[in-house]
């Protein structure tokens, strides 16, 4: 009907306090079609906002805060380091045991669309354990049945992170190099900006598409 208001959604954010997530909240709490506005984070949050509501969480305990999931769209920004989870156990608690978890709730609870953000290179069968990892959190969101779930596969994340990474920040240092070179089928490995992948993000939250998608970034 035309002058009605479109139906605010409701949104829960898994990885607030990350790169990708702490552009993802602060767009979602700034956007008018973004009603609601629930954060699932490992520790507080910096900022408030009527919109806002946040939980602190263990997230090897989510069943403890299935109550709290009431949204029509999920979010998922979680994600760590070897460096920092310690072991590649630990590593891959957090990459996939806790997306999946965190999935397998937000279905339950009668969430439509699942929006997930994971890497360039993602593959469950991959030989690289870091890409088999992602590939395995993306097949267990995807069998769920969400009306639609999306799929994000950035590159090299480009923005200021609160913890050093320096292997990281050396690679950022040749990001003008890497996006000269990468041309044609391997411009998706360009790096990209974190704030754009949350951006993409916030706007597949909105978007009415159903099924399985994955998304690239300068892809050509």
């Amino acid at each position: 009907m035309t002058g009605q208001r479109r139906t605010e959604l409701r949104v829960l954010l898994a990885g607030a306090t990350g790169l990708v997530g702490g552009y993802c909240l602060a767009q979602l709490l700034a956007d008018e079609d973004i009603g609601p506005v629930t954060v699932f984070a490992r520790r507080p949050l910096a900022r408030t906002d009527p919109k806002l509501t946040a939980h602190v969480v263990d997230f090897d305990h989510l069943d403890d805060h299935a109550e709290a999931i009431h949204a029509d769209v999920a979010l998922c920004c979680l994600g760590t380091t070897h460096r920092v989870a310690g072991s590649p156990e630990a590593f891959a608690k957090v990459d996939h045991i806790y997306v999946a978890e965190l999935a397998r709730l937000a279905a339950a609870r009668g969430v439509l669309r699942f929006v997930l953000v994971s890497a360039v290179g993602a593959d469950p069968g991959s030989p690289v354990f870091y890409n088999r990892i992602k590939g395995r959190a993306e097949a267990a969101v995807s069998e769920l049945p969400f009306k639609a779930v999306h799929v994000l596969r950035p590159s090299l994340l480009l923005g200021e992170r609160l913890e050093p990474r320096p292997a990281e920040d050396w690679s950022k240092s040749l990001a003008p190099l890497w996006s000269l070179l990468l041309w044609g089928s391997f411009s998706r490995y360009r790096p990209v900006a974190a704030e754009i992948v949350a951006a993409r993000m916030v706007e597949l939250a909105k978007s009415d598409r159903e099924g399985v998608h994955v998304h690239y970034f300068n892809a050509r």
